[in-house]
């Protein structure tokens, strides 16, 4: 009898025990009663009847789980074969995150979600590729990604899945694409090398001729300067010399001394012929008499 007691105790403590649930943060629970769907239960510790209820699994990808993750996931993709407008031959490789927003749509409209979501996205990027050329395929990147992610996600809301990005992680024409491509690229580095070469040696010519004619200005503006200043001289000493002959009442015996010396600087230069004035037989008339007086001095 006490026997058969301890193996009822044990049997209620084991059935207790299957009826208790915990479920982690940010997971949920999808609780079938007696096959039907009887309610979701989220993170926490929650008492269930064993036998009665059960947790229904749910197949994502290649396992089987009874709690589905509500957190964001990551699906990356084995590259795909697809053909662009053009008729050209790629592989992409592309990665999508998504999100569970209804857990009982993600369990009951759709028998392998993950599998889905995987098939769906080859197709839509055949699609969207299929109506691109090449050279829009590797430009459009960001065009793409945001095409893909507007229509999984309208497609993938029926599911309950949100999807939140897609990026195409490598895009692959190829081999003799690719090889075409670099010596496109290479021409066109060295046609912009060029251009800025000769760009460069078009400012630096542009540049010294601009500086040769600044200093030819310069230095006409400043042999006029000087020539101004020469004269404004020359005219004041005259001016000065004329005042102070009038003042000093000079006689014609110092003039024609002072005419003298003109005639001496003008013979020193060279010319090699002076032309002398009409008015200098007068001085020189003076000067006899200036030595007419210094010999009666002598005497």
């Amino acid at each position: 009898m006490l026997i058969f007691l301890i193996l009822i105790v044990i049997a209620v403590l084991i059935f207790a025990l299957k009826g208790i649930i915990i479920i982690r943060q940010a997971e949920v629970a999808i609780v079938e009663r007696l096959g039907r769907y009887h309610k979701t239960i989220p993170s926490g510790l929650h008492i269930v009847w064993p036998i009665i209820d059960s947790l229904r699994p749910v197949i994502f990808g290649q396992k089987y789980v009874v709690r589905i993750d509500l957190r964001e996931q990551v699906l990356d993709f084995t590259p795909q074969t697809v053909i662009t407008k053009d008729n050209v031959t790629m592989q992409i490789d592309s990665v999508i995150y998504y999100q569970i927003t209804d857990s009982y749509k993600a369990v009951y409209e759709i028998s392998n979600l993950v599998m889905a979501i995987d098939k769906l996205t080859i197709t839509t990027l055949r699609n969207v590729i299929g109506d691109l050329t090449l050279d829009e395929t590797l430009v459009s990147r960001s065009k793409i990604n945001s095409e893909l992610q507007k229509i999984l996600d309208e497609a993938t809301d029926k599911w309950g899945v949100k999807v939140n990005r897609v990026e195409l992680k490598n895009i692959n024409p190829p081999d003799e694409i690719q090889e075409a491509m670099t010596k496109q690229m290479k021409a066109e580095r060295e046609k912009r090398s060029v251009i800025l070469l000769a760009e460069g040696d078009k400012q630096s010519k542009i540049l010294k001729a601009e500086g040769e004619k600044e200093y030819a200005i310069r230095r006409a503006e400043g042999e006029q300067q000087s020539a101004v200043l020469i004269a404004d001289g020359q005219a004041r000493a005259i001016k000065t010399v004329f005042e102070a002959i009038h003042q000093g009442k000079a006689t014609e015996d110092v003039i024609a001394i002072k005419y003298l010396e003109a005639l001496e600087k003008m013979a020193n230069g060279n010319a090699t012929k002076i032309f002398l004035p009409f008015e200098a037989t007068g001085i020189l008339s003076s000067l006899g008499s200036i030595k007419e007086i210094f010999k009666d001095e002598a005497k």
